[in-house]
């Protein structure tokens, strides 16, 4: 039961006079923003402020966070009561009622009231006033806590429009390439259909193109060289002459 993950939220609440108040309507109220935020793993820390002169807070630990769910009556675990004291104070309809109990100037006390949606559960969580240096040190605090906020925003924008710059060139590049081979198998289809015989040199261009001198030249080796014998002199036969005719005298 600790708050090492809980991000900061920031929040205007609708300010109000509580309604037994004498000077309700009397006194105009200034427009407040709303931080809460854990100083450490086991405490929340409300906080409103109208940058003037009123600037509440209070400090609950988990023991006295537990006390309150039991008071209100929220069951399950307790990851779930504080996703329920988030969607609270982040939902639409968020109070920061005051209240004044003296002859001062201004409230001296005030209440953030916050429920996730109509009908479900409130949160209730009394405010007390600070005054002078600890009034300037919880703006100070709440200065550089909207400032880095801010850097923390504009890193991941920047971030993001890394990337979606990144997604935006290779989406075109991959256009490019489909326009492209779309572009080749439209002129071929044309050609095609304009001279059918363009697809019969295709493909015998293809086969030839398959059938290789080299891919010849493996399949079907060259013929043997025949070599002429030649007969040893001594064996010829020697030729006197021809007899043209039979002599009487033979």
């Amino acid at each position: 039961m600790a708050f090492e993950e809980f991000k900061a939220i920031y929040g205007e609440p609708k300010a109000e006079w509580v309604t037994n108040s004498s000077v309700l309507g009397s006194v105009p109220l200034r427009r407040f923003l709303m931080h809460v935020f854990a100083p450490d793993y086991y405490h929340l820390k409300f906080l409103a402020t109208d940058f003037h002169s009123n600037t509440f807070h209070a400090l609950k630990s988990v023991v006295q966070l537990e006390d309150m769910r039991d008071s209100i009556g929220i069951g399950g675990s307790w990851s779930d009561f504080v996703d329920y004291i988030i969607a609270s104070v982040k939902s639409e309809d968020v109070k920061l009622v005051l209240e004044k109990r003296s002859d001062s100037d201004g409230p001296t006390c005030a209440k953030l009231v916050a429920q996730k949606a109509k009908g479900m559960p409130v949160i209730s969580i009394s405010l007390t006033k600070l005054e002078d240096s600890a009034a300037n040190n919880a703006l100070e605090n709440l200065s550089f806590s909207l400032f880095k906020a801010l850097k923390s925003a504009q890193n991941l924008v920047v971030q993001e429009t890394g990337r979606s710059s990144q997604l935006t060139n290779l989406i075109l590049v991959e256009k490019d390439g489909s326009e492209r081979i779309q572009g080749e198998l439209g002129k071929r289809q044309k050609l095609e259909m304009m001279n059918p015989s363009y697809k019969t040199g295709a493909s015998a261009l293809s086969n030839g193109s398959q059938d290789s001198p080299d891919k010849r030249s493996a399949r079907d080796p060259a013929p043997k060289k025949v070599t002429t014998r030649v007969v040893p002199a001594h064996r010829r036969a020697k030729v006197r002459g021809v007899f043209l005719q039979d002599t009487g005298d033979d």
